[in-house]
């Protein structure tokens, strides 16, 4: 244990959910992507007793705890955990799951224990009560699809994982006066919600399966910036009771139109926002939306360029000094 473990984990678009609270299906499902910014770092390293310091330390403090009860260790292991940089909370970004899981691999790796599962990790970090992507997306990257968990399952099995093109690149817009729900809000929307319709929930497969897989796999940009839109417009309309329309807020809804009007086809919002993400073909492409759109943001707006991430987290070992 005299190593350093330095985890670096990517941040998770989800495009959207493809059903719940229909008892005779699975639940939840859906299709994300993982990107490398804004991303996740920490690090762990021997200490006295356990120290969390730095970013999100009562987060990290609670996941210890589960961790260690999960475990059946007697107390929390001597180390000091650092979050060095991580993502807002409740913005669409999945830092909850990204962050829990993170800590539950350093510190398995930390412990010198044998290597996890991506089922066998969420249950040891506490995740993946519903969306499946981040897990999946921590332990391998790319865009991932997920048809939802049957009952009894811990974790929802991974249908299909596909890299998505290292040139692609996707702006992120986050306004600042908002964030997603969490928690027990979020479990009460979800009680409260009406049930996805049987038939959206087959609209939505079969634009998965025969527009946005195919043309992500084929790496045919329009046709995948097209479908990215059509998924996420339906995915969210089955929130319209909590949000008021497909989007998190009116003012999300506007951008996403102005977005649409300055001929960008691949549009949509993350989880249940407030971030909003859209697709360009390279970086030209990505510098020059921003100088146009940055018209329309606030100046508490953030605006941010992130590539594909297609190889998950990356846990390294470095000599204490």
């Amino acid at each position: 244990m005299s190593s350093v473990i330095e985890i670096t984990a990517p941040s998770r678009l989800h495009f959207g959910l493809l059903s719940f609270g229909q008892p005779a299906m699975r639940q939840f499902g859906g299709v994300g992507a993982m990107i490398d910014q804004p991303g996740l770092r920490l690090l762990i390293s021997p200490a006295d007793r356990f120290s969390p310091e730095g970013r999100l330390s009562e987060r990290v403090r609670a996941t210890v705890e589960r961790i260690s009860s999960k475990l059946r260790l007697d107390t929390a292991p001597a180390c000091r955990i650092e979050v060095l940089t991580a993502p807002g909370e409740h913005v669409g970004l999945g830092t909850g799951t990204q962050l829990s899981l993170a800590v539950a691999a350093g510190l398995n790796a930390f412990l010198g224990r044998q290597e996890l599962e991506p089922a066998e990790l969420a249950t040891l970090a506490g995740r993946g009560e519903r969306s499946a992507i981040g897990t999946y997306g921590f332990a391998h990257g790319g865009m991932l699809v997920e048809t939802g968990k049957a009952a009894g399952e811990p974790l929802s099995p991974l249908h299909q994982r596909v890299e998505l093109p290292d040139a692609w690149r996707f702006v992120l817009v986050c306004p600042q006066d908002q964030c997603g729900l969490s928690g027990d809000a979020e479990r009460r929307a979800f009680r409260e919600l009406p049930p996805v319709p049987l038939e959206t929930t087959a609209r939505l497969l079969n634009e998965v399966f025969e527009e946005l897989l195919p043309a992500a796999v084929e790496r045919q940009f329009e046709r995948f910036s097209e479908s990215l839109y059509r998924y996420g417009y339906a995915a969210g309309m089955c929130f319209a009771d909590r949000q008021g329309g497909p989007f998190a807020s009116p003012r999300a809804a506007k951008l996403v139109r102005t977005i649409r009007e300055l001929g960008i086809r691949g549009v949509g919002q993350s989880s249940w926002g407030p971030t909003l993400f859209t697709l360009l073909p390279s970086v030209q492409g990505a510098d020059t939306f921003i100088g146009r759109i940055r018209q329309h943001l606030s100046d508490a707006d953030t605006v941010l360029v992130a590539r594909p991430n297609n190889s998950g987290a990356q846990i390294t070992q470095h000599a204490q000094r």
